[in-house]
Formats: structure tokens, C-alpha cells, sequence
């Protein structure tokens, strides 16, 4: 009887056991909640600084990995497409309180918006699809998607991304104001419509075009548990409050070591871009790694366009509200690199077969990226 009891207890030992971090990231929300105003006091010393950033960077990483790791488990349970929206939802989500944390602390810095899409944009369509397409091609000589499910995702992200990063550069003259409150609105609509539009042809009538039909989720092998769905609910919904809690204080240090230390605007949006990047990242190369191109191609497309689609018309209604300034309109060299990533992620997923000399491609524009942010 003793050793059914044991057998019985085991499962929920080892949940506790994988939810260490969530006992964390309460513990360092109750500490900065009492002992903040101390806490950032010793921002000043550059080793307190590191000491703090660090510190709260992990665990608002950490749990947003699992954030990115419950909602997987619901993928699991609901298959695709709605497993990878929900992913992208829930990351989106993040960004959006990220940023709106670091943009509404300290000095008003009205790039901050435009600078986190770009590192977005840039670290998913040229670090992330170059790192699972280089893995993937290492391990087999060609990988295949759905060619179909590919452009319906290009063909929004394009004139989204234009209409956002590219367009305000062109409706006012230099060094003059970012779009009118007009053209503002009309942005935020065609945003949220065309992402209204392809939520509907997802999981509707073409969830077709988003499933590998020689995958192991298309003919119907969804790997099941004997885990409650309320469960993996309930542990999302608790890391995701406690992720809009931290990024807050989180805020402090990166809007320290912008203003006071004069890094960069740029990297700013870095930090932030990486915080919801890294964790879809993770999940992309596994499933290339899997040979699950599709899911693959669902996760960093998808995240692209919930970004420019969602992520920026409620930036743009934050920053109505709050009255801080958004400018969108890239600089010379970012529209350049923009313009080039979008045409080279057009021509990688034309064929619906991909290797090994497409990754190492988007690989090095991801490091020409990352060198010119310090090029001042």
C-alpha cells in the first residue's frame, strides 16, 4: 500500500521539483517589492549594477520560458495551428508589458518601440531562422515546409513591416514629426485587421497550409498526458503575472545604463527583443533539430507577425494614453538591412525546401545587425 502511495505522490513531486522557478520568481518579486527603493539605490556602483540587471534578467528569462514551456504543453494537447498561437500570443503579450515598462520609466525615449520591432525582426528572420535552418541542414541535406503556409505568412509580414518601419520615413520631412494621430489610427487598424484576416484563414478554412502533412501531428499521433489542461493554464497565467511584475523592475537598471552611462539607444530594444525572442528561438531550433520544419516556420513567422500586428497598434494606443511620443521610421542603414532581410526570407521559403547555405545567409546578416547597432 505504501509503495502505491509512493508510485501515486511521484508524478506531483517531480512538477513541484520542475517548478523550482516559479518559487524564484516569487521570492525576487516579494524582495524588490519591500526593499526596491534600496535595492536601486546602489545602481550607481557599476558592480551593484551588473550584480542587479543580471539578476533580474535571468529570472524575468527564466520565467518566461516557462511561460513558453506550459504553453508548448497545450500545443501538445490542442495541435497546430492553435499550440503555436497561443505561443505567440503569450510572447506578444510579454513584449508589449516589456516595453511599455522601460518606455514609460526614466526619460521619454520615443524609439524604444521601433528599435524593439527591428531586434525583433532581426534576431527571428535572420539569427533564429539562420541558427534552425544551419542546424536542421547540418543534420539532413534538405528540409521541407508548406510552401502555402509560408507565403500567406510573408505576404502579411511584408506590408505590415513597410507600412511600419519603412512608410513614416516617407510621409514627413526629416527630423520632423512621426505620423499624424490620423495616419496612426489608420495603421493600427490595418494592423489588427489583416492579423483579424489571417487568424481566420489559420484556423479556418486554409489550417491546412500550416500543417506538414507528413508530420506526426497531421496524421493524428498528438502525444498525450494524463496531465489536467487546466493545469498548464493556471502555471502560464501565473508566470506571465509574475514576468508583467519583474520586467517593471527591470526597467530600472536598462533605463540606468542607457541614460546614465550613454550606451546605445539601440540596445534598449535589444534587451527587450531578446527577453521574448529567446525562449521562441529555443523552441524553433528543437523542432528543426526534430526535423519539424513547420512547426519551425509557424513559431518565427508567426512571432513576426504577432509583433508588427498586434505588438504595435497597442504601442501605439499606449502611447496616446500615456502621452510619450512613438517614432517608427528606421534609420537609413536599418531600412537597408530590413529591406534586405524581408527579400532574402521571401526567396528562402520560395520553394518550400531549405538546407544548409540559406542559414548560414541569414546568419551573417544577423551579424551585420548586430555591429552596426554600435556603429555611431
Amino acid at each position: 500500500m505504501n509503495s502505491e502511495v509512493a508510485l501515486s505522490q511521484r508524478p506531483r513531486l517531480e512538477r513541484a521539483r520542475r517548478e523550482w522557478l516559479l518559487a524564484a520568481s516569487i521570492t525576487t518579486s516579494v524582495v524588490f517589492f519591500l526593499f526596491s527603493d534600496v535595492i536601486f539605490g546602489l545602481l550607481p556602483n557599476p558592480l551593484w549594477l551588473a550584480v542587479i540587471f543580471t539578476w533580474l534578467f535571468s529570472v524575468v528569462l527564466g520565467s518566461v520560458l516557462s511561460v513558453v514551456r506550459h504553453a508548448d504543453r497545450l500545443a501538445e494537447r490542442l495541435g497546430e495551428p492553435y499550440g503555436t498561437l497561443i505561443l505567440t500570443l503569450a510572447i506578444t503579450s510579454i513584449e508589449v508589458m516589456a516595453i511599455t515598462a522601460v518606455m514609460l520609466h526614466g526619460e521619454n525615449n520615443p524609439t524604444l518601440v521601433r528599435d524593439t520591432l527591428f531586434a525583433v525582426v532581426m534576431i527571428i528572420l535572420n539569427g533564429m531562422v539562420g541558427l534552425s535552418l544551419l542546424i536542421g541542414g547540418w543534420r539532413r541535406h534538405e528540409q521541407h515546409h508548406n510552401l502555402q503556409g509560408a507565403n500567406a505568412y510573408l505576404g502579411v509580414i511584408v506590408p505590415l513591416a513597410t507600412l511600419s518601419m519603412i512608410m513614416p520615413n516617407f510621409t514627413h520631412p526629416t527630423n520632423g514629426p512621426p505620423y499624424s494621430a490620423v495616419q496612426q489610427t489608420v495603421l493600427a487598424l490595418i494592423s489588427v485587421g489583416l492579423y483579424g484576416v489571417f487568424l481566420t484563414l489559420q484556423t479556418g478554412r486554409h489550417r491546412g497550409f500550416f500543417i506538414d502533412d507528413t508530420s506526426e501531428v497531421a496524421q493524428g499521433h498528438i502525444r498525450t498526458t494524463e496531465e489536467p489542461l487546466w493545469l498548464p493554464v493556471i502555471l502560464l497565467v501565473a508566470y506571465m503575472a509574475l514576468v508583467v511584475f519583474l520586467v517593471e523592475q527591470l526597467a530600472a537598471p536598462v533605463d540606468y545604463f542607457i541614460e546614465t552611462l550613454r550606451a546605445p539607444a539601440a540596445l534598449g530594444g535589444v534587451i527587450m527583443a531578446v527577453l521574448v525572442a529567446t525562449p521562441e528561438a529555443i523552441s524553433a531550433v528543437r523542432a528543426s533539430v526534430a526535423n519539424h520544419l513547420q512547426r519551425s516556420v509557424n513559431i518565427f513567422l508567426g512571432s513576426v507577425l504577432s509583433t508588427i500586428g498586434l505588438t504595435v497598434p497597442a504601442m501605439l494606443v499606449i502611447s496616446h494614453l500615456t502621452g510619450h511620443p512613438v517614432v517608427l521610421g528606421l534609420e537609413r542603414t536599418d531600412t537597408v538591412m530590413l529591406v534586405l532581410t524581408l527579400a532574402l526570407s521571401i526567396i528562402t521559403f520560395a520553394s518550400g525546401r531549405t538546407h544548409l547555405m540559406q542559414g548560414a545567409v541569414h546568419l551573417v546578416l544577423f551579424v551585420a545587425y548586430f555591429l552596426l547597432i554600435f556603429e555611431v
